[in-house]
């Protein structure tokens, strides 16, 4: 009986040689039995793989009664042309050109191509490579089970079986000895022109170019997403020869559409439960309808996220499996889904959104297997890169446009507030002018008759009054009077702010004006103890002046009497004049308690006072110095006061020349 380490070796053998050894090696396990596990280097393809992997290929047959392991290493030389890619050769062996290789896309490079392959059946050899390759999945603890109970049955092979494959062996061997011996050597070794290959695949690098750039000029030059992923899918599946170009989405990508083109090109309006499902194909473009249709796919147990091939597609490497049943010989559940979707070998490239897993782009071999090349991969991850900035694009504008109709129904909901607010506060000052206006002249009438016959008793006394008696009717007249005051600043006040106050405008003297106005008020100050005094600093040629003679000295009594009124006993209060720029400059001093900084802005509020413990000891409406305004800005002038607690206050007005002409008053906020 043969011993399997006596059928073993290690010499350099062409690449084609080496993957039709590995074909027999599937051969034979097919007819081993049922509980037979067949590997090879793409189960790799879902997993970063360490550097010494990268240029490893393997075939390794696990069995009760036949295990077998074949691994080659590309030699240096070999791989250096395969990375160029652009060297070369004149002729091909009759038995490279001839042999078979693992895929369709298998070009002269990977024919040149050696490897230093050893082929052993040493059980102890073979399970301590299935160790190395279990720890490779350290993250997926299905597939490193599931390996290490395969490393558990190999063992020492049947002679009967390893003799079987001694005979296969033979059998392929035969034929190609037996055809290089009877063929001529012009036959075996015919002299062809390889540098076409090397044209043909400029060509289609530049046609790989072109289709990209025609993708990046529609994204940049569309905002419609589902047109650009549906004529992408289209043009891509057709230029790589796919049987199947599809987008799946995983669950929680904000981006939404839906869409139909034709036949071939569908999208499909995404799942309200996503929670339920890993993701959805919503795009699909296929080459024909005898392609079974994948649209609507969804998938919740056989791809986690914490299986390898997420983390492989989290971190943007583009997953190419060139067989499935290969592949997937680990992943039970993944392969039968993939079996019932008809995908044979698929390419996948990762569709990153903001650093996040937003879905794949995959294409699909559905009938045979496909060895997938170097320019494929890397169209593919171009066109998924291109498809990112696409839904950046539509995210960026979705959320424009949504942020835009917020703002624009946040102004039209403010400007109907503030418009309503508007009018109501319209409505609200006018009935309250109105209300003012009607109760002050409803007033006015009897308030005439108390203040008439009171001044009336106390001039011509019917009779011998008391003291006492006398003292009731000067109050009575004084109290008469102080709300008679305070009606006329009503009504000015409404007629002011209903717009419907007219300057009567004439020529006046302003000294003339002063002196009048300190004039009537010379008992006040003298009954209050203060000193009232005039400094005139006006030119005598200045002295004339147009202007609403009546409102000058109404302004100037307001701020002559609440001074007056706020300066203590003892106290002196000044009115200075003068002329500037044709502007007269009224401006009113005293020595009196002064008003706090922060309630300067409420003192031309209308009924506003002091908050003062002084507040109860001065009487007033709080209309005076508001009314005072109102009349300065009906002249087009200004007010400003400056004052200090316990010191005193500066009031100046500032009042330009008027046009003599009535002037219709404009209302003043």
């Amino acid at each position: 009986m043969l011993s399997s380490p006596d059928l073993s070796f290690s010499r350099n053998l062409p690449l084609v040689v080496f993957n039709q050894l590995g074909e027999l090696l599937q051969q034979m396990a097919q007819g081993v039995g049922n509980n037979t596990l067949i590997l090879t280097e793409a189960v790799l393809a879902r997993i970063r793989i360490p550097v010494e992997w990268q240029y490893q290929r393997f075939t390794l047959v696990i069995s009760e009664g036949f295990s077998a392991l074949l691994v080659g290493n590309q030699e240096e030389e070999s791989r250096g042309a395969e990375e160029q890619g652009s060297q070369c050769v004149a002729e091909v062996p009759s038995v490279v050109a001839t042999g078979a290789s693992r895929g369709a896309g298998t070009d002269l490079l990977t024919l040149h191509s050696a490897l230093y392959a050893s082929l052993t059946f040493n059980f102890e050899a073979i399970a301590s490579f299935i160790a190395k390759l279990r720890d490779l999945f350290e993250s997926d603890s299905h597939t490193h089970q599931n390996l290490e109970r395969y490393r558990q049955i190999v063992g020492i092979n049947d002679a009967t079986l390893q003799s079987k494959f001694t005979l296969l062996l033979l059998e392929y061997l035969l034929p190609l000895q037996n055809q290089e011996l009877t063929e001529p050597s012009s036959v075996t070794k015919p002299e062809i022109y390889v540098c076409q290959p090397v044209e043909d695949a400029l060509k289609k690098q530049v046609s790989q170019e072109r289709l990209l750039n025609q993708v990046t000029t529609q994204i940049r030059k569309s905002l419609d997403l589902p047109v650009i992923m549906a004529t992408a899918i289209a043009q891509v599946r057709e230029f790589l020869e796919l049987d199947r170009l599809v987008i799946y989405k995983f669950e929680g990508s904000r981006v939404n559409q839906h869409a139909t083109l034709n036949g071939q090109i569908s999208l499909q309006t995404p799942i309200q439960n996503w929670q339920d499902y890993g993701g959805c194909i919503v795009y699909e473009a296929r080459a024909t309808d005898a392609i079974p249709s994948v649209l609507h796919y969804t998938e919740k147990n056989c791809f986690v996220r914490t299986s390898p091939c997420w983390e492989k597609y989290r971190q943007g490497f583009t997953l190419a499996v060139d067989d499935v049943e290969k592949a997937y010989a680990l992943e039970e559940c993944l392969l039968n889904f993939l079996r019932e979707s008809q995908v044979r070998a698929k390419l996948a490239a990762p569709i990153i959104f903001e650093e996040k897993l937003w879905g794949l782009l995959i294409g699909h071999q559905c009938n045979d297997s496909r060895q997938w090349t170097e320019s494929e991969k890397s169209l593919l991850t171009s066109i998924a890169e291109q498809l990112a900035i696409a839904i950046h694009q539509a995210e960026l504008m979705r959320s424009l446009t949504q942020e835009k109709q917020t703002l624009e129904q946040r102004v039209i909901e403010r400007t109907m507030a503030l418009r309503d607010a508007l009018l109501a506060a319209e409505a609200a000052s006018r009935l309250r002018s109105e209300f003012l206006a009607t109760i002050s002249h409803e007033l006015l009438t009897p308030l005439t008759y108390v203040i008439g016959m009171s001044s009336t008793l106390l001039r011509w006394p019917l009779g011998e009054l008391s003291q006492r008696q006398r003292d009731y009717l000067q109050t009575i007249h004084d109290s008469g009077e102080h709300l008679l005051e305070m009606i006329n600043d009503i009504l000015d006040l409404s007629q002011i702010e209903a717009g419907k106050a007219v300057l009567n405008i004439t020529e006046f003297s302003l000294v003339n004006i002063a002196e009048n106005t300190l004039e009537s008020l010379s008992e006040k100050a003298i009954s209050e103890q203060v000193n009232l005094k005039l400094d005139l600093q006006i030119d005598p040629r200045r002295d004339r002046f147009t202007a609403d003679a009546g409102r000058i000295e109404q302004i100037l009594w307001n701020l002559l009497t609440n001074a007056i009124k706020f300066t203590p006993e003892g106290g002196s209060v000044t009115l200075r004049l003068w002329v500037e720029d044709d502007t007269a400059i009224f401006q009113v001093e005293d020595t009196g308690i002064g008003i706090p900084q922060e309630q300067l802005p409420l003192m031309f509020e209308k009924f506003q006072q002091l908050d003062t413990p002084y507040r109860r000891r001065y009487e007033g409406t709080g209309l005076g110095l508001a009314l005072t305004k109102q009349l300065v800005q009906l002249h087009r002038g200004r007010i400003e006061v400056e004052s200090t607690v316990g010191i005193g206050s500066i009031f100046t007005i500032w009042i330009p020349p008027q046009p003599m002409k009535v002037l219709s008053a404009e209302r003043c906020d």
